[in-house]
């Protein structure tokens, strides 16, 4: 790389963090030479993992967009820059970094993307801003379902979409996402924004196995069961279970672990006042989406940038998304660790997920459409 090149993509990198910082109003963090990460679930934040120890042939860094949680992929970063002396630097922000990508061109300071989403990781693509994986590790270790034919990402880990109910108000044992639209839930139903990108997903799967217009009756039915307008996180949901506005919501299953594992006592009340069910595990399985990868179409760490890919996507990657992240393992070997075993037995919808991202567009305009954000009686 030329000396305007390589100044042109640290001009880049520093760009992007001011830009990032500054569109979501917090104060700008000292900068080293690296990019860096930091946790919050609604705030972008940066910092850096320093390798605690150069590795001979394996020294550098990597730079990652990362759409992914801090404080859910810091485990993985720290084992990488531990078992090879590289640095991970990473930006985190909850939306734009595809945008700022493609935007950024040539230019992009950005290795590798972490998405928490199918739609996201088939956009990347979309938008020209990936490169072919090749790598015989990954493709041993991740199956063919959950990687793209054509090499342009690859998941890395799977979650569940899954039903929050109240310990005490609901003794039901088995759910199906039809029954959340059953007239017996009104005003008892909490979810977050239908335009976030898990409810999209949702609602795409079911455009898939039930067609248009089911999924519309769908949307308006739950939208007419909420007990209140959308709003906050999956946790917030959990919150308002808690405190009795609501008996059952729609969340992830890695949140549970969050809260059942969090320094703030308030949280971990929230996960004792629930249990999970798992929709449709008595017919199509339970609708499942995937955190993933693409290496950059620009990539100016690329040798780095694979091997972070390849850690990820490794046994030991693998057992680190199982084990403290909480999430279900892509890598058959890899059992779910004993927590999320607790939870209950997961039985995955096998749609494929190309079909889950090809209904999301009309799944978004169906959300619009009912006036799902809008909340109850409007």
């Amino acid at each position: 790389m030329t000396n305007a090149r390589a100044y042109s993509r640290t001009a880049a990198l520093s760009l992007s963090i001011s830009a990032l910082t500054l569109a979501v109003g917090v104060a700008a963090l000292p900068i080293g030479p690296a990019l860096a990460s930091g946790e919050g679930e609604k705030n972008a934040k940066v910092t850096e993992t320093p390798a605690p120890s150069p590795v001979a042939g394996s020294a550098g860094e990597v730079n990652i967009y990362s759409y992914r949680e801090p404080g859910l992929i810091q485990p993985l970063m720290d084992a990488f820059a531990k078992k090879t002396g590289i640095k991970t630097n990473v930006v985190y922000a909850k939306d734009g970094l595809i945008e700022r990508m493609a935007a950024e061109g040539a230019n992009s300071p950005a290795d590798v993307l972490l998405a928490v989403d199918i739609g996201r990781l088939t956009d990347a693509k979309d938008k020209g801003i990936t490169q072919p994986v090749k790598s015989a590790a990954v493709d041993e270790e991740i199956p063919a379902a959950y990687r793209d034919p054509d090499g342009a990402w690859i998941g890395l880990s799977q979650r569940a979409r899954v039903v929050y109910a109240s310990k005490d108000r609901v003794k039901q044992d088995g759910i199906t996402y039809a029954d959340l639209a059953n007239p017996k839930w009104k005003g008892r139903i909490c979810m977050r924004s239908g335009q976030h990108t898990y409810n999209v997903g949702l609602l795409a799967s079911i455009i898939a196995h039930e067609g248009e217009e089911k999924a519309t009756e769908w949307a308006e039915n739950v939208k007419n069961n909420l007990a209140r307008k959308p709003a906050g996180g999956d946790r917030d949901q959990v919150k308002a279970i808690y405190a009795g506005e609501c008996d059952i919501a729609v969340g992830n299953t890695y949140y549970m672990a969050a809260m059942e594992t969090s320094n703030k006592p308030e949280q971990r009340e929230w996960a004792k006042s629930v249990r999970l069910l798992f929709p449709n595990a008595g017919d199509r399985g339970t609708h499942v989406n995937i955190s993933g990868a693409i290496l950059a179409k620009h990539a100016p760490h690329k040798d780095a940038a694979m091997k972070l890919i390849e850690f990820l996507a490794s046994h030991e990657g693998q057992e680190i998304y199982a084990e403290q992240v909480n999430e279900y393992p892509l890598e058959p070997d890899v059992p779910a660790s004993e927590r999320v075993k607790a939870w209950g037995i997961l039985k995955p919808d096998t749609l494929p997920l190309s079909e889950v991202a090809r209904n999301r567009k009309k799944a978004s305009e169906i959300m619009d459409k009912v006036g799902f954000d809008q909340g109850p009686g409007a």
